[in-house]
């Protein structure tokens, strides 16, 4: 399974499994036992913590999009799903079995706010992690100073602290960057208990950071840019329902039709509800001659090896090597 399939809009060139050790080497490693880990302990943080800001309900959500497991029955799924004051969904999905665990977890405000999207994609297996932390941002960070300096500017001491203890993961390409903010955790690493901690460590800070905002943010009343609000988080929503790579993963284990149906009703859902908007409507380059979707991950076939920010939040991706 291509890593390209695991993580939020990212491109490798490389598979997150080393291919090129002998068998005798192999036989020597030491692997992480993935069952010493869950990221149930991240969503039950997550919303211990968002209860002590607001009240959370169950979302309608709950009653289709519950637990399942895979074809084979060698993973289990469980998805959880609410929503509160100021917070329009709040959903995680956990993938457990005896080889990997995956964290799908996400908070999307009400649209009537320009707060940021908390964005937790994690996968893990026994000798590999890939991760995306980061609070998406609903406007462009890179051309609106404004919207960056709002969000991000006191949140840059996150971003150096966790570039450190959990470097740059390699290629990101120019389209998936505009759903990325500053502080954003891209990186890739081998399974231990320490880079776990490392991790727990960061989702909890930048959850707490994300829920200030929200706390400090009051609603949108100026009625053009409500509009223009919730037509970011559709542009957003379209971007991840189709273009998400983990829809190759649940289309693996539970089949396309109802991977498809978890990608768009429960995971971003939204998607149908929010705008009348297309995905080609969003991104025209992406049409083919025959009007579908190209299915490539990047059209204009740019992307970003290293960190694209500097320790200022500036964008600075157009003046290092790629």
């Amino acid at each position: 399974m291509g890593s390209s399939r695991l993580c939020f809009s990212l491109s490798f060139n490389s598979p997150p499994f080393s291919t090129n050790c002998s068998s005798k080497n192999r036989s020597k490693r030491a692997f992480f036992p993935i069952s010493s880990i869950s990221y149930q302990k991240f969503v039950q943080f997550a919303l211990d913590e968002t209860k002590l800001h607001t009240h959370l309900f169950p979302s309608p959500l709950q009653e289709k999009h519950n637990s399942m497991l895979s074809l084979d029955q060698k993973s289990k799924l469980e998805m959880l799903s609410f929503h509160a004051p100021k917070i329009r969904l709040l959903r995680s999905l956990n993938i457990e079995s005896e080889t990997v665990q995956v964290l799908d977890f996400a908070a999307f405000p009400e649209p009537e706010f320009d707060i940021p999207i908390f964005c937790a994609n994690i996968f893990t297996a026994a000798n590999s992690s890939i991760v995306v932390l980061d609070l998406n941002p609903l406007h462009d960070v890179i051309s609106q100073r404004y919207y960056r300096e709002k969000y991000y500017k006191s949140l840059l001491h996150l971003g150096t602290k966790y570039a450190e203890l959990l470097p740059w993961g390699g290629k990101l390409t120019s389209e998936s960057l505009k759903f990325f903010s500053p502080i954003v955790i891209w990186s890739k690493f081998s399974s231990t208990e320490s880079k776990y901690d490392i991790l727990f460590s960061a989702f909890m800070d930048y959850y707490k950071a994300w829920l200030e905002l929200m706390n400090n943010t009051g609603e949108e009343t100026i009625p053009p840019q409500l509009m223009v609000n919730r037509e970011a988080q559709h542009r957003y929503l379209s971007w991840r329902a189709e273009k998400d790579p983990g829809h190759h993963l649940l289309r693996k284990l539970i089949g396309e039709t109802l991977a498809k149906d978890v990608v768009r009703n429960f995971l971003f859902h939204g998607v149908d509800e929010l705008g009348s908007k297309k995905f080609l409507d969003y991104f025209p380059e992406y049409c083919c001659e025959d009007g579908t979707i190209n299915t490539k991950r990047s059209m204009a076939g740019k992307s970003y090896e290293h960190r694209p920010w500097d320790e200022r939040g500036e964008f600075i991706g157009d003046t290092i090597k790629t």
